[in-house]
């Protein structure tokens, strides 16, 4: 089973992190943002990944800091529990579309930790969330996972629409690939020989 651990602690953010990639999409989250726990439980069910996130933050100052240190935190994760990436389909895509939203998300596990970012949301908040800071997350999880991980909204007029469809987009795209080629299971997909 490809499963990770991570536990970090700074002077901003205590993070308990757990994966499993071949999970069936259970999760227990606690982050001290209910809406980023709406977003990771959504997250881990449709990617089907087991995900457990404990963090406990600077929350009396904003989220910033529990979001992108949980965006660390799984990108770590990930990257340990992807191993040498041996047998993985390695790219993945899903436009998703979420009511009135339409959300296109395409991955590359590359090892080059990149995010190409164009989500138009129209608010600054959702609930007492900064919606700028879901870039911030996206942009932690794609560097530390080492993945190229393109976002985009082709419609949308909702934030919490716009924010959730990426969330599930994403998941499903990385659903796909690190989903294990059966005929090629022994193989590196590169002409490299390493990812």
């Amino acid at each position: 089973m490809r499963k990770a651990e991570i536990k970090r602690t700074t002077a901003e953010t205590d993070i308990l992190l757990n994966v499993n990639l071949d999970g069936e999409g259970k999760s227990e989250i606690d982050t001290g943002c209910g809406f980023l726990n709406h977003m990771l439980t959504l997250f881990s069910r449709h990617g089907r990944f087991d995900l457990n996130v404990k963090c406990r933050g600077d929350a009396d100052v904003d989220y910033h800091h529990t979001v992108e240190d949980i965006g660390i935190c799984l990108g770590k994760a990930f990257a340990e529990a992807m191993g040498d990436k041996r047998g993985i389909i390695r790219y993945g895509n899903m436009l998703l579309p979420m009511d009135e939203a339409l959300i296109l998300s395409a991955i590359d596990v590359s090892g080059r930790g990149e995010l190409y970012y164009s989500l138009n949301i129209p608010t600054q908040k959702v609930g007492d969330f900064d919606t700028e800071l879901c870039e911030e997350f996206w942009r932690a999880f794609a560097r530390d996972a080492g993945i190229t991980l393109h976002i985009r909204s082709l419609a949308g007029s909702n934030s919490h629409h716009i924010i959730e469809g990426a969330f599930k987009s994403v998941a499903r795209s990385l659903g796909t690939a690190l989903s294990i080629d059966a005929i090629h299971a022994d193989e590196i997909p590169s002409t490299k020989g390493m990812l």
